[in-house]
């Protein structure tokens, strides 16, 4: 999470929580700064007032930092940063993939330009099993005879409830386009439709706020429950997309659930599309040094741009033509790109990668701390998702040719990732018996 660091003026939490989406003289002037975590010395002034602030001790990097303080009486604005350039300039909205508790650590980060944010079983597992900011809520549920999952799910309502009410200014500014909040169905369920759609409705119910929206995984299987969700005028985050083949049916999908739901207005049933990135170079990188040749060597690290890259030509394919423009006319709202996974994992890289080729209209980027702290500090704004689509087209094509089969690729990547968030979920409800046994709760 963000490390929260203070100036001399002072910035509560409770000033930041009122001037969201206000323009009052008292509106806080947050920005970002990078500097190495061991160099804040700020950060207890931080905590007295009532703003967390998280030191991992065990990291030398640098880290995101966010500057708070009170506007004087010149009447000044909000510091612009790159985020605000992403969104006001090419429509691109960066949202932030973490959330943890106290969750106004997202307050600084909303007025430096971020518009929404996203979480998975992985995230929450992270949060939860290393932070003692959940074990009152636990222990009350506990102690009240709700068992250990029951009780998974509350702690984590809440904390999408409060990012949602972070949020609810820019989803009322944007007419319901942008300030949304992600939360997934049980990873337990990728592979039972039904069981995938009872859960996307109880979750929409209990959250029960506008600016949720339900994470969806894009396999086989919850294709289908993806167009029930959504003709039942709930909004969907569809995750784990690897490939071009299931990403249209992804579409389709969408579209399909549109015209099933029976609704005159369908301004407020909303979707983004999360195509996942850097994984996808992590995996063809080792085919590629399988195969050794110089041909095969020098097309690392390009793959999955270059998949993007299309990916955001049949979105422009899709979201036209009479079948389209037929939804529109009832208020239909396209079914955004979102950019996820778009943090560096080969260190030889650009730490900005998975970022700046990705710029265009009518998208998002998710960004991790690292991803968002490269690109605030040193990344350029300019429309590059579609500057060279040739160019795309032909390292598609030249990866097919060395035999690199993409929707095996595909296949692969969304079994790992399936795979992985079941285990951060079955890791985190293990912690939570630990933590209920070391509280002397009852075991359930």
């Amino acid at each position: 999470m963000a490390t929260i660091s203070k100036l001399s003026s002072p910035c509560p939490s409770s000033s930041l929580r009122s001037s969201i989406g206000h323009p009052p003289s008292s509106r806080p002037l947050c920005f970002l700064d990078l500097r190495p975590r061991t160099a804040l010395r700020s950060l207890a002034a931080a905590a007295s007032s009532g703003l967390s602030a998280k030191w991992d001790r065990a990291s030398s990097r640098s880290s995101l930092v966010v500057k708070c303080s009170q506007n004087g009486a010149n009447g000044s604005v909000v510091k612009r940063t790159t985020l605000h350039d992403l969104y006001e300039r090419e429509g691109q909205s960066p949202w932030y993939d973490n959330l943890c508790r106290p969750v106004t650590d997202l307050l600084p980060l909303i007025e430096s330009g971020v518009r929404g944010v996203t979480s998975n079983p992985a995230i929450f597992q992270k949060a939860i099993s290393s932070s003692n900011a959940y074990n009152d809520q636990f222990r009350e549920l506990v102690q009240s005879g709700k068992d250990i999952e029951t009780a998974y799910w509350e702690l984590v309502v809440k904390d999408i409830q409060d990012a949602c009410k972070l949020f609810e200014t820019i989803y009322d500014q944007t007419d319901g386009g942008d300030g949304y909040v992600s939360v997934e169905v049980s990873p337990r369920l990728a592979d039972d439709t039904e069981g995938t759609v009872e859960a996307a409705k109880w979750l929409h119910k209990v959250v029960n706020r506008s600016n949720v929206y339900i994470k969806i995984p894009a396999t086989a299987p919850c294709v289908p429950s993806i167009k029930q969700v959504i003709s039942n005028g709930i909004s969907v985050n569809v995750t784990l997309i690897f490939s071009l083949a299931r990403y249209e049916a992804v579409i389709d999908a969408y579209l399909d659930g549109l015209e099933a739901s029976g609704l005159d207005d369908l301004s407020r049933v909303t979707s983004v599309a999360s195509f996942f990135v850097s994984r996808v170079d992590t995996l063809i990188d080792k085919m590629l040094e399988k195969i050794g040749t110089p041909e095969a060597l020098d097309l690392r690290g390009k793959a999955a741009v270059a998949q993007a890259a299309l990916a955001y030509k049949l979105y422009q394919k899709k979201f036209s033509g009479p079948r389209w423009e037929a939804l529109v006319k009832k208020g239909a709202k396209k079914q955004r790109l979102l950019w996820a996974s778009t943090s560096v994992k080969n260190p030889a890289y650009p730490d900005t990668l998975y970022v700046a080729p990705l710029i265009g209209p009518d998208t998002v980027s998710t960004m991790p701390d690292q991803a968002l702290q490269a690109f605030v500090d040193h990344g350029t704004v300019s429309r590059t998702i579609d500057s060279n689509v040739s160019e795309a087209e032909g390292i598609y094509s030249a990866l097919e040719k060395l035999g690199i089969d993409w929707n095996h690729v595909g296949t692969q990547l969304e079994v790992e990732g399936v795979d992985s968030f079941k285990k951060s979920f079955d890791s985190l409800l293990d912690t939570l018996q630990e933590k209920a046994n070391s509280l002397n709760l009852v075991s359930m």
